[in-house]
């Protein structure tokens, strides 16, 4: 769990690029951003429209088979996006090599996050937590 203040930003689907850009403005500094919610509560939805906002260039979906996809901005600048959901262990997210990417400086969107505990545990203050619930859309972060 992050060290960071809690706050709310509610918004509703018609209101996504407002919300993308509160998540980009309320992370500052952070470089590993974890997107928490239930199947379907619109992770990999904010995650598209933050890459907008971000200026990514191509398309942007869930790593759900790969782990991780790269995207590159039009500034040239790299984003990692990732979904552990169906890993098996841990072991995989180290096979990968985890730490290269989340220790690059570049910004790491991480959805299921839950599934990596261990790891994250030994980087509160490096991550921002971002919480969405279905029920309005509510997100939260800490």
């Amino acid at each position: 769990m992050s060290n960071k203040e809690i706050t709310h930003f509610n918004y509703s689907i018609h209101e996504l690029n407002e919300a993308a850009k509160w998540v980009i403005e309320t992370a500052g500094k952070d470089k590993l951003w974890c997107f928490k919610g239930q199947m379907g509560a619109g992770k990999t939805t904010l995650i598209a429209s933050i890459c907008r906002e971000l200026e990514v260039v191509g398309d942007v979906n869930s790593p759900t088979f790969s782990l991780v996809n790269e995207y590159t901005t039009r500034k040239g600048n790299l984003i990692y996006h990732f979904d552990f959901y169906r890993i098996k262990n841990i072991e995989e997210v180290y096979d990968i090599g985890f730490e290269t990417y989340f220790d690059s400086g570049k910004i790491c969107l991480i959805e299921w996050p839950e599934k990596i505990d261990s790891i994250l545990e030994n980087e509160p203050s490096r991550y921002f937590d971002i919480q969405l619930a279905v029920a309005g859309r509510v997100v939260t972060a800490l």
